[in-house]
């Protein structure tokens, strides 16, 4: 279970297994979200897959159906490419209701349309009851990267800004607190949410965005590593700066987790230059899905490969990928 927690297992899997395995087939050594491939006209094709596993179907602020499509459309997003159409395959248990199916497959529907994006193929697959968990969903996507926008992990540098686009937390907590029946005296509803419309206002304003990541498995912590090891560059943020909800604080701190592990589902943190952080944070906090935004560290030359954080106390910790997994089937 561990390894598919978006943690260091989850990094060890591929790095030891998958890309030794696939060889000269693996296009990158550094696989990400989504990938960009260039056309022979010019155009770049931005491709990403993703399979939903979440359990229970239903959660505060969402479904597995909305999940399916808004994670990849992030994705492909992440990348600085407009989304264009999804593929949907579903993996159904004998015996799901077909009642739960449609409500499943109309919330897709309104998602795509909330994003912007067409369902243009799909398949279906039904195993035997006991060999599954309802439904499983995959989801693929294609979008166009405009010309002029160059988003990965590698263009990190020292002296960018990290802006992260609003509270952190909740969509891992709202779905654990619903799974396991906890109550936290306020419900938690999960942040699931198309991000491609908040990028187009951060691209309009600055085409040159170094770096994008929606922290969803591993949380925040998880896409802050992989970043500072895939640049080689060192991260520094304030822990008193990180957007996290009193509900979340409490909870993690009842369930003994860091909010910055937890996953989230309609949030991206971007890397920017120091001139453009300002009309880039302008930008988020003039939309709806970036009201919230905040600048939460920078990217030093000290300490490359990793991420540091600076306590309420003032002093300073080193902050690690989760190890596996700590909050189950929560995308």
């Amino acid at each position: 279970m561990g390894h598919g927690g978006g943690g260091q297992m989850s990094a060890e899997l591929i790095q030891h297994l998958f890309l030794p395995a696939f060889g000269a087939a693996a296009s990158s050594a550094t696989p990400s979200d989504s990938h960009v491939l260039t056309l022979a006209n010019g155009q770049r094709l931005a491709f990403s897959t993703d399979t939903y596993v979440v359990h229970p179907l239903f959660f505060p602020g969402g479904n597995i159906g909305e999940l399916a499509v808004y994670g990849t459309v992030n994705d492909l997003a992440m990348s600085g490419a407009v989304p264009l159409a999804l593929s949907t395959g579903f993996v159904l248990e004998e015996g799901l209701e077909m009642d739960v199916l449609g409500r499943i497959a109309t919330a897709m529907g309104a998602a795509a349309t909330t994003a912007g994006v067409q369902l243009v193929t799909g398949d279906t697959k039904v195993v035997e009851r006991g060999h599954g968990d309802g439904v499983y969903i995959n989801t693929a996507g294609i979008g166009l990267v405009p010309e002029g926008v160059d988003i990965r992990p590698e263009r990190a540098r020292p002296g960018d800004v990290v802006i992260v686009s609003g509270e952190i937390g909740l969509h891992g907590i709202a779905v654990l607190s619903l799974r396991e029946g906890l109550e936290f005296g306020t419900e938690l509803r999960s942040d699931t949410a198309p991000l491609n419309h908040l990028v187009a206002a951060m691209l309009v304003v600055c085409s040159d965005i170094h770096v994008l990541r929606d922290p969803t498995r591993g949380g925040l912590a998880a896409s802050l590593c992989e970043i500072a090891e895939t640049a080689q560059v060192g991260i520094e943020y304030d822990e008193r700066s990180l957007p996290v909800p009193e509900a979340v604080r409490a909870a993690c701190g009842f369930l003994g987790l860091d909010p910055i592990h937890v996953a989230n589902e309609g949030k991206l943190v971007a890397f920017v230059a120091p001139e453009h952080a300002e009309s880039v944070l302008a930008a988020m906090v003039a939309t709806d899905l970036g009201r919230g935004a905040v600048v939460i560290g920078r990217v030093v030359e000290e300490h490359r490969g990793f991420v540091v954080a600076r306590t309420r106390l003032g002093s300073t910790r080193i902050v690690d990928r989760p190890l596996g997994e700590q909050l189950p089937r929560i995308c």
